[in-house]
C-alpha cells in the first residue's frame, strides 16, 4: 500500500521541473528566509536560475546570464560535466561505506593524502600534518579552534582581524568583527580580539598587552575575500608567522575562499611567506557540487586534540563522507590536470587590467578595483554622501552595493556582494571559464559602467517604484 500526504511534493517534480517558478518563489518565501528572498524579488534577482553551462544562468524569461557568484565555491563553473559523470560513475560503482565513522575509508585516505602532499610540497614541513574533515567552512574553523586551545589549554585570547569573515556558527562568529552579525548574539565567546588588519605594530601590541602565554592563536585570511578583497602589504604575513612562532602563539591560516587556485597559487598563505600551524580549506573542494569542510593540522597539534581513547573527542556525523570524499579526490585531480591555478592567476592579471581600465573610465562610479586571481573587488563610489551617523553612512554604501548589484545583473552578470565590506560587489568566476566568456565578461561590466557613469545614476536608474518599495522593505524589515 503506497501512503500519500496531501501536497507533499515528490522528487520526480522538481527533478521533471513541474514546478512552476512563481510556487518555487511562493514555497521557498513561505517556509525560508522570507525577507532575503523578498528583498532579491524587489530587485528582480531572485530566480530560480537554469544552469545551461557551467558558466551561464538562465531565468524564467530565457535571459542568460554569465554566472561569477558562488562566493568561490565554483571551481569549474555550476555542474561541470566532468565531475557531474564522475559523480554518475560513483554511485553506480561504489561499493565503500557512505559514512564510515568507525572504520577506514579509501576515499577519505585518498583525500587526505592528496592534501597533504599538495601542501607539503609548498610547505615541506607539513608532509606528516594530519587532516580532518567537516561538512562547511565554518566548521573547519571551529575545529581548527579547538585544535589550537589543546594545543595551548592554558591561554585564552584568539585574535583575528578587522574586516575579516570566518563564518557565523559561534566561535567563527566571535572571531568576525561585524556589529550587524555580532550584536544580537552578545555576549560572544570570550576571549576573541580583533585588530587592524595589515598593521603588523598593532599585533604586537595587542599581543604584549594580552600577554603571549594567554594568547592561544592568530586567525587571518591571506586575502580577506568578504572583507573586499584586501590584500595585506608584502611582508605582513611572513611577519606574523615569525612574529607568533617567536612566542609559541598558534597560527591559523583560513584558506577557505583562497586556497586551491582562487588566487592564482595553491594556497595563498604559502605564496606570501607564511606557514601556519593550522589551515582551513572548504569551498573549492566540493567542486560545487558537495559540502566539505577540512582542518589541517601539524601532527603535534593534532595528537594534543585526539590522543588515544579521546580520539573521538572531536567528530560529526557527515564529515569524511564517501560521497564529499570522492568529489573532493576528483576536484583535486581536475584542478592539477587544468593547472588552474596558473590559469587563475593569468586570467587575474588580465581582468585586473580590464576592471582598471574600466575605473579610469568611469571614475565617478568606482572608487577602487582590487584583484588577486580570479577573485575580484568593484568598489563603488557611494550613491549619497551622508555624513554622521555612522549607521546611515553604512546604509548608504551597502544600498549602493545593491543598487551596482542590480545593474550588473541587468547586464548580464551575476556577482557577489561583500559581506563585510558594504559599498564592494566581487566577482568570483569559475578558474575553467572559457577565454571568450571571460572577456565577454568583463564586456558586461563596462556595459553597466557606461549605463552608470557616476554612483548616484545606480538610483537614477532604477525605477522609482522599485526604489519606493526597497526603502519601505528596509525601513519596516531592518
Amino acid at each position: 500500500m503506497t501512503h500519500t500526504l496531501p501536497g507533499f511534493i515528490s522528487a520526480d517534480e522538481v527533478l521533471g521541473e513541474r514546478l512552476s517558478p512563481a510556487k518555487v518563489r511562493r514555497l521557498d518565501r513561505y517556509h525560508g528566509n522570507q525577507d532575503l528572498l523578498e528583498g532579491l524579488e524587489l530587485l528582480d534577482l531572485a530566480g530560480p536560475f537554469k544552469v545551461v553551462s557551467p558558466w551561464e544562468l538562465e531565468d524564467e524569461h530565457g535571459v542568460r546570464r554569465i554566472n561569477t557568484s558562488g562566493y568561490a565555491a565554483l571551481p569549474f563553473g555550476d555542474g561541470h560535466p566532468e565531475l557531474k559523470a564522475f559523480i554518475a560513475r560513483y554511485l553506480q560503482g561504489n561499493t565503500s561505506m557512505g559514512l564510515p565513522q568507525q572504520s577506514t575509508s579509501a576515499w577519505r585516505a585518498a583525500l587526505q593524502s592528496n592534501l597533504i602532499r599538495l601542501l607539503a610540497r609548498d610547505l615541506p614541513s607539513h608532509q606528516d600534518s594530519r587532516v580532518f574533515f567537516s561538512s562547511s567552512g565554518t566548521e573547519a574553523i571551529e575545529g581548527a579552534v579547538k585544535f589550537a586551545k589543546a594545543a595551548r589549554p592554558k591561554a585564552r585570547h584568539f585574535i583575528s582581524f578587522g574586516s575579516g569573515y570566518h563564518g557565523k556558527t559561534f566561535m567563527s562568529l566571535s572571531l568576525t568583527p561585524n556589529a550587524e552579525y555580532q550584536d544580537l548574539f552578545r555576549p560572544l565567546v570570550p576571549g576573541a580580539e580583533h585588530t587592524p588588519y595589515g598593521d603588523l605594530e598593532s599585533l604586537e601590541r595587542l599581543i604584549a598587552r594580552l600577554h603571549p602565554d594567554k594568547v592561544v592563536a592568530v586567525v587571518i585570511e591571506p586575502i580577506q575575500g568578504e572583507g573586499g578583497v584586501n590584500i595585506p602589504p608584502p611582508g605582513f604575513l611572513r611577519a606574523v608567522g615569525e612574529l607568533c612562532r617567536r612566542h609559541g602563539i598558534v597560527v591559523i591560516a583560513d584558506e577557505i575562499q583562497t586556497g586551491l587556485g582562487r588566487t592564482g597559487h595553491w594556497f595563498e598563505s604559502a605564496a606570501q611567506g607564511l606557514d601556519p600551524d593550522i589551515m582551513t580549506l572548504a569551498k573549492p573542494l566540493g567542486g560545487g557540487l558537495v559540502p566539505i569542510g577540512a582542518t589541517i593540522a601539524r601532527k603535534a597539534i593534532f595528537e594534543k586534540m585526539l590522543p588515544g581513547l579521546s580520539s573521538k573527542r572531536h567528530s560529526n556525523t557527515f564529515g569524511g563522507n564517501s560521497l564529499s570524499m570522492a568529489v573532493g579526490v576528483k576536484s583535486l585531480e581536475m584542478l592539477l590536470e587544468g593547472d588552474l591555478p596558473a590559469r587563475s592567476k593569468r586570467l587575474g592579471q588580465e581582468g585586473l587590467t580590464r576592471a582598471r581600465n574600466i575605473m579610469r573610465a568611469y571614475p565617478g562610479l568606482f572608487s577602487a578595483v582590487r584583484a588577486q586571481g580570479m577573485l575580484f573587488a568593484l568598489e563603488f563610489h557611494p550613491m549619497i554622501a551622508l555624513g554622521k551617523p555612522q549607521s546611515l553612512r553604512e546604509l548608504a554604501f551597502e544600498a549602493t552595493a545593491i543598487f551596482g548589484l542590480r545593474e550588473l545583473h541587468l547586464a548580464g552578470v551575476m556577482a557577489n556582494l561583500s559581506l563585510s565590506s558594504k559599498r564592494t560587489v566581487r566577482l568570483t568566476p569559475a578558474l575553467n571559464m572559457p577565454q571568450e566568456l571571460f572577456d565577454e565578461m568583463w564586456n558586461r561590466v563596462e556595459l553597466a559602467a557606461q549605463r552608470n557613469p557616476r554612483s548616484w545614476s545606480l538610483l537614477k536608474n532604477t525605477p522609482p517604484s522599485t526604489t519606493v518599495r526597497l526603502a519601505h522593505f528596509a525601513l519596516t524589515r531592518g
